[in-house]
């Protein structure tokens, strides 16, 4: 071979690797420009996701939600808000304010113990009772229970005064009342489950479908206002003329029926 042709050899070999080298110098930069890309988008991916996890968790809650909700008051109410529930005979000249939170452990002590007593006294005309409906468990314990339950009542409210009271005691009832920790009453068709139990609302179409839509969902709320507006800050609390009515120890609500009649029957000689 001669000297020139080796040489040319050696340059064509050269060039060859010199383009080499260009292409691969242009794949690693188009390969870097691609990693770069990518590491942006997915950047921008994570910020996105950052984002709308952050629009999420400012977004209302549902209840939140439902303070925007058109108010539909229940019949049988009254009031600007349709929160002033009473219910009795017209003629009776006293009222016993009766403040309770469905979700309450004692409250559902005080109803299986006292409130047939308190049911007959009204059907009797002693007196009237003015119910006040609280949530403060839904905040103290997290849940929803307490404020589901009010819409519940507002729907059989609307059925009736007398399907009011029966779905009341059937909420607070032994074999229907949960625990304190658990949120059942949350649950529409736990909710319908107990309604199922009282005669008025049974298979009551109108009383599920206001159930399951929260019709009174944003009176419920205007219900618990009214009771964190008041003086009351526990429950159950019964006041009448502005005095409240106490059991034996003269601090807490009578948690029996011979205890309730005697503080019931003080209250309405005053």
């Amino acid at each position: 071979m001669s000297k020139r042709n080796s040489q040319a050899a050696k340059t064509a070999a050269r060039e060859r690797l010199r383009a080499e080298r260009e292409r691969q110098a242009k794949r690693d930069k188009v390969k870097r420009q691609v990693i770069v890309a990518c590491s942006i988008v997915g950047v921008l991916a994570i910020a996105g996701g950052i984002g709308y996890a952050v629009v999420q968790g400012n977004e209302p809650g549902y209840w939140e939600a439902a303070k925007d909700d058109k108010l539909v008051k229940p019949a049988n109410s009254s009031g600007e808000n349709g929160t002033t529930v009473v219910i009795g005979k017209s003629d009776a000249k006293k009222t016993l304010e009766l403040y309770e939170d469905p979700r309450c452990p004692v409250c559902a002590t005080f109803e299986q113990n006292v409130g047939k007593t308190i049911e007959k006294d009204v059907e009797d005309g002693k007196y009237k009772i003015r119910f006040v409906g609280a949530s403060f468990l839904d905040r103290n314990l997290t849940g929803e229970g307490s404020k589901n339950a009010l819409s519940a009542l507002g729907a059989a409210l609307n059925v009736g005064p007398e399907a009011f009271l029966a779905y009341k005691s059937a909420l607070y009832s032994a074999e229907y009342h949960p625990q304190e920790s658990e949120d059942k009453f949350k649950d529409d068709s736990y909710l319908i489950e107990i309604a199922n139990t009282v005669d008025a609302l049974k298979d009551n179409k109108q009383f599920q479908t206001d159930v399951k839509d929260g019709t009174y969902d944003k009176w419920a709320l205007e219900m618990s206002e009214t009771f964190d507006n008041s003086d009351v800050r526990g429950t159950p609390t019964l006041m009448m003329d502005g005095e409240k009515l106490t059991g034996s120890d003269g601090k807490n609500a009578p948690m029996t029926a011979d205890e309730f009649k005697a503080a019931i029957d003080k209250a309405l000689k005053a």
